[in-house]
């Protein structure tokens, strides 16, 4: 067919990028642990929104994307703690445009509704 354009999603960079920060928690989870909060109790109480079972699946999907590193200590009670990777380190740049995109973003939609 002339003129169709088939569209895969695979093959588009911002849907690669979004599958990594993208959803309701990572990009939150992210800055979190760029501040230094890594034992998994800490994430949880500083995201109290998040339940426990949500929380431990996007920690482990930003573990298979490479961007937060899982490190588990064999003691009593057991610890756990996570921690950006310098791969993950290279987000910042792209987080904190995407900040100062959405802060402007808001100053816009509350500036429109007065």
């Amino acid at each position: 067919m002339t003129g169709t354009f088939l569209y895969d999603p695979d093959e588009c960079p911002l849907t690669a990028a979004l599958g990594v920060i993208g959803g309701k928690w990572r990009g939150l989870l992210w800055w979190r642990l760029s501040k230094g909060l890594g034992r998994f109790g800490d994430l949880h109480r500083s995201v109290p929104q998040i339940s426990r079972k949500v929380l431990s699946g996007e920690l482990r999907e930003m573990v298979a994307h490479g961007v937060v590193e899982r490190r588990s200590f064999s003691q009593t009670p057991p610890r756990v703690e996570y921690s950006l990777t310098e791969y993950g380190k290279t987000l910042g740049p792209v987080i904190e445009a995407l900040c100062a995109w959405g802060q402007a973003h808001r100053e816009r939609g509350a500036a429109r509704t007065r």
